[in-house]
């Protein structure tokens, strides 16, 4: 006989010329000398080369020993103590019970909704990452959800998870932001036949999710086509003076030519403006001549104006002084002061006749 002792935090098995016979509990044991025991720790997964299937028969065994298996379609979280410790593919794992404080979470993979009770955290976790779709959705968008091509749902902002399998998913998103779109050197023939090329812009907002991506394919495209059409449409009805005598009215007929047609598409317009008209080379020059000849006539006009004014002015001055002789003598007055200012030094030479001149031209005579 031989005597063994198996410890608090161990198990013994017993076996004899190769055959399981029977498991050794904590405490001391006597042995015959052919039987041969394999000491394991219970404080850690329970690993053995023997078939499990024969050892599972021992009842006294089985129930020392959490016992979990693992399908194809299916992975098992083990947590000890609280913490993920890891992850179980296909296959048999037993843990022996007592000692460690295990807890097994099992997650079908077969389907596409996580509906298990498991945290983002967890999802997140290096361990069970590879067994998960993760897809992100800003707080400034919209996203439609497809399953395996059929569309499953809108979803709003925020991190949405999914188990890995064979099922595709697909989610296409959209910003629901205000965007703009630029129409640029749009090249359009009035209707006097004026070449013209408009650089325009347009506003606008994506405000019915499903109407712009599952009823229609690349509407952002469509909504350029609708203005593009509205605007030639405008352009090509009027003659190149009408326009730009009308430009002020082009954006709000645009804006109203295309809303309807834009909210089909689920986009609401916002705003529309034309930023250029640029003429032909040949069209500039003329319009230049024009410019320049108009400008020309209104100086012409103002200066016949003044003319007018002054000479008018003048035959008033005229009338007075001729009926005030003390008005025309202030006028002679002013014309000498105004020499006057003119002139330095005055040096008189002669006899009294001179003087009295000077005396006749600066007194006022009664």
């Amino acid at each position: 006989m031989k005597r063994i002792t198996i410890t608090p935090y161990q198990a013994g098995l017993v076996f004899e010329n190769g055959v399981y016979k029977r498991m050794l509990p904590e405490g001391k044991h006597w042995l015959w000398p052919w039987e041969n025991v394999r000491v394991y720790d219970t404080t850690v997964q329970f690993e053995t080369a023997y078939e499990l299937n024969i050892l599972l028969q021992d009842k006294e065994l089985a129930d020392r020993l959490h016992i979990i298996e693992v399908k194809e379609d299916e992975i098992v979280l083990q947590y000890e103590s609280g913490l993920l410790k890891q992850v179980l593919a296909r296959g048999r794992y037993l843990f022996w019970k007592g000692v460690m404080q295990y807890r097994f979470v099992r997650a079908g993979l077969s389907k596409v909704q996580i509906t298990e009770d498991i945290d983002r955290a967890t999802l997140q976790h290096r361990l069970v990452a590879p067994y998960v779709r993760t897809f992100n959705v800003e707080a400034y968008e919209k996203a439609v959800l497809f399953i395996d091509g059929k569309y499953a749902q809108t979803l709003a902002g925020g991190v949405y998870s999914f188990w890995r399998n064979s099922i595709p998913i697909v989610i296409g998103k959209t910003d629901t932001r205000q965007q703009q779109l630029e129409l640029n050197g749009q090249e359009i023939l009035t209707k006097d036949k004026a070449a013209l090329r408009i650089n325009a812009w347009a506003q606008y907002k994506v405000a019915n999710i499903e109407k712009a991506l599952l009823q229609h394919r690349e509407y952002d495209k469509q909504l350029y086509i609708l203005f593009q059409l509205a605007l030639r449409g405008y352009v090509a009805g009027l003659g190149l003076d009408e326009l730009l005598e009308k430009k002020e009215a082009l954006a709000p007929f645009i804006l109203q030519a295309v809303s309807d047609k834009a909210a089909a598409l689920g986009v609401t317009v916002t705003g529309f403006g034309i930023r250029d008209i640029i003429l032909p080379g040949d069209m500039k020059e003329i319009m230049n001549q024009v410019l320049v000849a108009e400008k020309k006539a209104q100086a012409n006009g103002i200066m016949r104006r003044e003319e007018t004014a002054s000479t008018r002015s003048l035959l008033n001055t005229a009338r007075l002084m001729e009926d005030n002789p003390m008005l025309w003598k202030l006028k002679e007055m002013e014309y000498v002061e105004k020499i006057a200012e003119k002139i330095s030094n005055i040096s008189i030479n002669g006899n009294g006749a001179l003087v009295d001149q000077l005396r006749q031209i600066f007194t006022t005579q009664k």
